[in-house]
């Protein structure tokens, strides 16, 4: 460092070592509050993961691993692909992106139950075997969903269209209101 001034004369700034590099850590990692939470659900995947290869490590590492597979060898672009129509839609593809993710979400949930649910399930609920109309719920809440996401898209472009018209009979209003000498 010699031959360089330092300084608040030399145009530098002061800064102390620790402080520097407390800095940069909490860039970094985070606040305190996020880095105890980090770590809290670090401590409660590992309790979680422990309870669950205890019993059938085997079976849950071939599950993880088909689902890994099937996610990005085949969903993946499913869906990457299936994200593109939407698009057409222009600047009103968030009236369709969101029913649909949230019918997937249902879909994925209910999936089990709509395939028919486990001889146990039927047992502890009281309902017979078989598809109790599951996939009929799931498909009015979807038809319900969309219904939802029009009526709002329907809602939304009424009121820009009243909103523009008033701007624009304002302009007007404003243009004839002023005297002749203006114009």
């Amino acid at each position: 460092m010699r031959g360089r001034a330092q300084g608040p004369a030399a145009g530098g700034r002061m800064e102390a070592g620790p402080a520097r590099g407390a800095g940069r850590l909490r860039r970094t990692m985070g606040s305190p509050l996020q880095i105890a939470l980090l770590l809290a659900s670090f401590v409660l995947t590992a309790y979680a993961g422990a309870r669950l290869l205890a019993d059938d490590w085997l079976g849950v590492a071939v599950w993880f691993l088909g689902a890994a597979l099937l996610h990005d060898l085949a969903l993946l672009p499913l869906y990457s692909v299936a994200d593109r129509v939407p698009r057409l839609a222009g600047r009103y593809v968030n009236h369709l992106r969101i029913p649909a993710l949230f019918s997937l979400l249902l879909l994925l949930v209910w999936f089990p139950l709509i395939t028919g649910p486990a001889d146990r399930y039927a047992k502890v609920t009281g309902r017979p075997e078989g598809n109790n109309g599951y996939a009929m719920h799931w498909l009015w809440l979807t038809v319900a969903l969309f219904a939802v996401s029009g009526i709002w898209l329907a809602a939304r472009t009424a009121f820009e269209r009243r909103h523009r018209r008033r701007v624009v009979q304002g302009r007007r209003r404003a243009t004839k209101d002023r005297p002749p000498h203006s114009h």
